[in-house]
């Protein structure tokens, strides 16, 4: 047995459900040690530092 809906949702009701499914753009925060724009709480892709400390050795 499937679920039966009481009452009839209106187009204008379902597509205002509907109308939170957007997307964001990804939060970028500055790099503390080179100034590259990152994800927060990631190692930095250009310097491989986080948190102040060198995680990733990079070639320069």
């Amino acid at each position: 047995m499937s679920i039966c809906p009481k009452n009839k949702s209106s187009k204008g009701h379902r597509d205002q459900r509907r109308a939170n499914w957007k997307m964001t753009a990804p939060t970028l925060v500055k790099c503390s040690h080179c100034g590259a724009l990152m994800q927060p709480h990631q190692v930095c892709k250009k310097c491989g530092y986080y948190n102040k400390k060198n995680i990733v050795e990079t070639e320069a």
